[in-house]
């Protein structure tokens, strides 16, 4: 999943990832809890439920936002 209509960024995106510093370059991992400073525990089972989250609500021609505060992430739909 790609996060669109960024002032200045491209392909942004979701995907699974456990540990920040390693596995990211810019983009979002949703993790299941936090274990540390940039890691986390269960990336792919995160990313699954928030995929299918996202696809459930573009199929009933909902939008979905990402909203960003105080740096956490919230997803709305």
């Amino acid at each position: 999943m790609e996060i669109v209509n960024i002032k200045n960024r491209s392909l942004i995106l979701f995907h699974p990832a456990n540990n920040a510093q390693r596995e990211l370059n810019g983009c979002i991992a949703p993790v299941t809890k936090l274990s540390g400073p940039g890691l986390g525990l269960m990336s792919r089972k995160a990313f699954n439920k928030l995929k299918d989250l996202v696809y459930k609500a573009l199929d009933n021609k909902e939008s979905v936002e990402l909203i960003v505060q105080s740096g956490f992430l919230t997803m709305e739909g």
